[in-house]
């Protein structure tokens, strides 16, 4: 019976010298593509958090604007509040309302429009336009 033979260790002068340091350098560049797409997703999530919270605001001021003792002006002030407490004020600087026909029904419709956040919640004005309707009573 044959004994297996171990294979000696290769000595440092024969491996292969231009491979030293490689993985160092795998871990920086996968790294920091990881670090980037975690940024990108946070990113995302950011903006879709900003998106919702003004269709939310704006839906809540015309609902609040067409109670029986509110107005169109009531709505801007209640959607400006909610963006304010939730967001920041910036978001909330350009805020209209209108009455329009929707199947029938007249509706108070609250929109606003701000900036879509691109790099944290900066980025470039009225690229994010969102609405809010509520059917007025009465």
């Amino acid at each position: 019976m044959a004994k297996p033979t171990a294979t000696p260790p290769v000595p440092p002068a024969l491996s292969r010298a231009g491979e030293r340091g490689s993985a160092v350098v795998d871990f920086v560049l996968v790294g920091g593509l990881l670090t980037m797409f975690f940024l990108a997703i946070i990113q995302l999530t950011l903006a879709l958090h900003v998106r919702n919270t003004l269709i939310d605001a704006a839906a809540s001021g015309a609902r609040y604007g067409t109670l029986a003792d509110r107005n169109a002006s009531d709505a801007v002030e209640r959607t400006r509040s909610l963006i304010g407490t939730a967001l920041n004020g910036s978001f909330a600087e350009d805020v209209s309302t209108s009455e329009t026909d929707m199947q029938g029904i007249r509706v108070l419709e609250v929109t606003v429009r701000a900036p879509l956040p691109v790099i944290g919640l900066i980025g470039p004005r009225d690229m994010l336009e969102v609405t809010g309707h509520a059917a007025i009573q009465g």
